[in-house]
């Protein structure tokens, strides 16, 4: 009888295992907790996490704290200074807030080393006129050398497209509205050694050479390999290294006890001080992310280096000139369109910041088909005016640092694609005890971000200047 209740025990456990173990548990914490107090021994309220019935987690012997919960449930918790830092004024600082959208790196130095990689020129020019050939019945297809303004483009297989200048049909008697295409035999320190794919017939002899005037364009295009060809020339490319340095950025706010003890008539209270020191320091961040100069000096009260960091408006690999003296047209802003997105392997969707002057001439232009107005966009938690055009679209914002500076009619065009935070020091915030220290009777707090700003890939980012 005793052996049938006793295995009926053992079987009912064994199917209640986890209330079972919780039971054990609460009462070996039960006894811990006894034998404590027993000794005399004074003891904190600290809890500990312990296994529910169903998988879930409880906190025994103790207040729940934040500790607890990021133990028990890492999830629940929010990381509120950077939700708090992008909602504050996020139109105002278009950069910054695009940067911290996009995630940053961690430098584990204040410089920061990176490279970049550019892809290879495609065209160049001719820097010598070409002369029809002068050949005779029998001569073998003539080979010549042309010097170009780059000539370390080309390699031995390449072909290129000479533009404006009409090759031949098949006969080579009758210009067939193509253009004349050559092929590389050889590069040297002279030139490079070409051969014509589709040039005119003279004396009988194919493939000679038209005459070619000084300056034309000559596009590289694809390499032709022959049957038997195994191997290729080669193709390197080599990243170029780049600096930039972290700039230590700090705000400090500060209230005395009885400001904060005193009666008010509004409701102005420290979170209203941190929320107004946050947006006047992302706009230094903003400037300095833009139009800093990277250097690092001695300051000789400090004795210590300062860091400063270098803006993304000097990085920028090309620019584009407006007209300062007439009205903006179509015509230029198709233009301005092509040199952002031609000439790069960058996206099809960048962003135009520019200042009141630059943005009031694009928004008094009469959009057609060619280019149009598109909805406002919601991206990074700014509201951009959407062109597009057949080249991309550009999303369209005022930057008042561009007034600030002096350059209301200038802007700049920037692939986010293309732009990466480094980040030394996390934006943090730290309480000062200045009461224990004996230095002033307030609530301190002192915000700090140790970062920089590149672009990866320079060809991809264009400034917007006036002529």
């Amino acid at each position: 009888m005793k052996l049938n209740k006793i295995q009926t025990a053992l079987r009912w456990m064994g199917n209640h295992k986890k209330l079972v173990l919780f039971v054990i548990t609460m009462i070996l914490i039960a006894i811990l907790s006894s034998c404590l107090t027993e000794g005399g021994s004074a003891t904190l309220a600290v809890g500990m996490i312990i296994a529910g019935v169903d998988d879930g987690k409880h906190v025994v012997d103790g207040p729940l704290t934040t500790d607890l919960t990021r133990e028990g449930s890492p999830d629940l918790l929010l990381n509120e200074i950077d939700q708090q830092i992008v909602k504050i004024r996020p139109m105002s600082t278009p950069i910054d807030q695009i940067s911290r959208f996009a995630g940053s790196k961690h430098a584990g130095s204040m410089v920061v080393d990176y490279y970049s990689v550019d892809t290879k020129p495609t065209s160049t020019k001719l820097t010598g006129a070409v002369t029809e050939s002068d050949v005779h019945e029998g001569d073998d297809t003539p080979i010549i050398v042309i010097s170009t303004q780059n000539n370390e483009i080309f390699d031995p297989t390449d072909t290129i497209l000479v533009q404006n200048v009409s090759g031949y049909d098949s006969n080579g008697v009758s210009e067939s509205g193509q253009d004349l295409v050559l092929y590389v035999i050889n590069r040297t320190n002279e030139g490079v050694t070409v051969m014509a794919v589709n040039g005119p017939t003279i004396a009988g002899v194919p493939n000679c050479f038209p005459n070619i005037p000084n300056g034309v364009s000559l596009i590289r295009m694809g390499r032709a390999a022959s049957e038997l060809d195994v191997q290729s020339p080669q193709f390197e490319a080599l990243p170029k290294k780049s600096r930039n340095l972290c700039q230590i950025f700090k705000m400090q706010v500060e209230q005395s006890t009885l400001q904060r003890l005193s009666n008010k008539e509004v409701g102005w209270t420290m979170s209203d001080q941190e929320e107004a020191a946050v947006y006047d320091m992302r706009m230094g961040i903003e400037k300095s992310y833009l139009f800093g100069v990277a250097r690092q000096i001695w300051d000789p009260n400090k004795k210590e280096h300062v860091y400063f960091t270098g803006g993304i408006w000097n990085q920028a690999g090309k620019n584009y000139y407006l007209e300062s003296s007439t009205e903006l047209n179509e015509d230029e802003l198709v233009e301005l369109m092509r040199q952002a997105f031609t000439g790069n392997t960058g996206s099809k969707r960048k962003i135009l910041i520019g200042g009141s002057g630059l943005i009031s001439r694009i928004s008094k232009l009469d959009y057609t088909r060619i280019i149009h107005a598109g909805q406002h966009v919601s991206k990074w938690g700014i509201d951009f005016a959407e062109l597009r055009s057949k080249f991309g679209c550009l999303y369209v914002l005022l930057s008042e640092v561009f007034d600030e500076v002096g350059l209301e009619d200038c802007g700049m065009v920037i692939d986010p694609e293309y732009i990466q935070k480094y980040t030394h020091i996390p934006f943090s915030t730290e309480q000062l005890n200045l009461k224990k220290s004996g230095v002033r009777n307030v609530d301190a707090l002192v915000m700090t971000e140790a970062s920089c700003l590149v672009l990866r890939y320079p060809k991809a980012h264009m400034r917007i200047l006036n002529r």
